[in-house]
């Protein structure tokens, strides 16, 4: 099941219940702000996920996955390659 645009498991996001956040595959905006630019690309491509996009993995998703504060080390770049993977 694909939980998000870009990688992040959203079932175990610490932000999930203190936020009421339902995912960016059921939200129109993030909590913590008006926008995401990785949930924007990938919608505004018609994409289920980033790991779909011809330009993946693009220089805001490794920006964003090596961040050093909300960085993942990857993580979300490898869980695309699974999703796409399992949708073969």
């Amino acid at each position: 099941m694909i939980e998000s645009r870009y990688g992040i498991l959203c079932g175990e996001c610490e932000y999930r219940e203190r936020t009421g956040c339902k995912g960016c595959t059921a939200i129109e905006k993030p909590f913590w702000g008006e926008s995401c630019p990785l949930k924007a690309c990938c919608e505004a491509k018609g994409l289920e996920n980033c790991g779909r996009c011809g330009e993946f993995p693009c220089e805001l998703l490794v920006q964003f996955a090596f961040d050093e504060s909300q960085g993942d080390d990857g993580r979300r770049i490898r869980q695309c390659i699974i999703w796409c993977r399992g949708a073969r």
